[in-house]
Parts: C-alpha cells; structure tokens; sequence
C-alpha cells in the first residue's frame, strides 16, 4: 500500500500531521536509512523502512485485540481516543500500551458494570459487519439472575419480549445452567440494543445481579486473560472474524 511519510508516522502514533511534519524536516526519519525531509514523500508500507529519531517504525493497517473488560470501566467513546479514554478509566497500567495504531475503539460496547469480552480494533469495516442488525451475529452472555428462572421464560426468549421497543426482541436461545432464588444462565442474542439483556429480565419480572459476555460471533472469550488484561487476537481468529461479510 502506498501512503504519505506524515500519514504513516501519524497513524503509527507518532505525534499529530503537523508535528510529524515539524520532525521530518528536521532530518529526524530516514526511509531506507535515507534522510527525507518531504512530508508528502510517497512510501511503500509492505517493503519501505523507516526510522524516527534512530527507531524504526514498522506499519500496521488494522489491529486487533481481545480484552476481558473488567466491571465499573466505561467502554464507550466520546470526542476522546479511545485508548487513553480506556486507560484513563482503569487503574490498571496494561491497557494496550504496545499498540501501533493510535485510531483503536471498542468494537460495541459493554455497560459499565459488565464485564468480559471486549473486541477492540480499528478496523470499521469489520466493525460494521459484527454490529449491522441484517448480519445476525450471535452475543453470548453469562448471567446471575434474582428470580428462578424458568421454562416459561426460555420459551418467551424464544418468541421475542417486549422491552418497550417497536418490535418485539429477536428469538434468543435462554440456557439455564442453574435455577433457584439466584439463576445461573446464558443467553444467546444476535442483536445489540441499549441495556438489552437487564431489560429483557425485567420483561419477565427478574433482575440482571451480574452479566458477563463469553463470545461475539466466532471470537470466544480466552479465558486465560484476567479483567483488564488482552491480547493480541490470533491470525485465525482474524480471518474467522472476517467470515461475516
């Protein structure tokens, strides 16, 4: 892919255009160990090299990461980047401090107070395939249940609930794991409206105590990763993302 030596430098986090700029005309990044000092100098991402200030910077398109959100973390973006909003928030020190891009954002978004899987990319074309309503793509969560659910309510998942929308919800597979004063369940959704879980149990007069997402479409939470760690996620687990065209 061919790209501007300042848009390459500024999307790998570099510093803004213009100071991007400011650094290559003072002879600070050589490109196949060559000083250019033009910042319109076009480059060749897959075989051009460049150094800024001795460093090289390799090239990145798209990034994609798993994380394992941990509860009380805002995971939604507003007029902020998403990674320092992130990092912010948590108190933890770990949240993608190795990344190349600086565009990342959550892939959806979870409440403030579920945890679990979090895809985080800078990818929106394939954020929009995962999060488009034509495209189906199944959610599933784990969750504590105040009430004893039963088959009764796994048979109104099933026809779709009212949570005061226009339409009734999607059909939703209800799994119960564990019945009793407090359930134990997992539901599985192919859609993503505000709060839609909590609202879908108090349709059937119960109340969401805690709720965690397991998997989004083929993406399976690892769960080796502890709240508020990620990973990188794998090539294959790219390219089965990718399926949802």
């Amino acid at each position: 892919m061919k790209i501007r030596l300042d848009k390459y430098l500024a999307d790998m986090g570099k510093g803004t255009r213009s100071e991007v700029k400011k650094a290559i005309s003072k002879g600070l990044v050589r490109v196949n160990n060559v000083i250019v000092k033009k910042p319109e100098t076009k480059l060749d991402t897959d075989s051009d090299h460049v150094l800024f200030d001795g460093v090289l910077v390799g090239y990145a398109q798209h990034e994609y990461y798993m994380l394992n959100k941990p509860a009380g973390v805002i995971s939604a973006t507003e007029h902020v980047d998403c990674v320092r909003l992130l990092r912010r928030r948590w108190r933890t020190p770990c949240l993608i401090i190795e990344r190349k891009r600086k565009d990342l954002f959550p892939v959806g978004r979870l409440d403030r107070d579920t945890e679990g899987l979090l895809l985080i990319s800078n990818d929106g074309e394939l954020a929009h395939r995962l999060l488009s309503p034509s495209k189906h793509v199944d959610k599933v969560y784990y969750a504590k249940i105040d009430g004893e659910v039963t088959i009764e309510d796994v048979e109104a998942f099933q026809q779709g609930v009212d949570i005061g929308k226009e339409k009734l919800t999607r059909p939703a597979k209800l799994r119960v794991l564990k019945s009793g004063t407090q359930s134990e369940i997992e539901l599985t959704i192919c859609e993503g409206k505000f709060h839609q879980v909590k609202r879908m149990f108090q349709a059937v007069g119960k109340e969401v105590v805690y709720l965690k997402r397991l998997q989004m479409g083929t993406l399976i939470l690892d769960e080796s990763l502890k709240p508020g760690e990620y990973r990188e996620l794998t090539e294959q687990e790219i390219a089965d993302l990718c399926f949802y065209q």
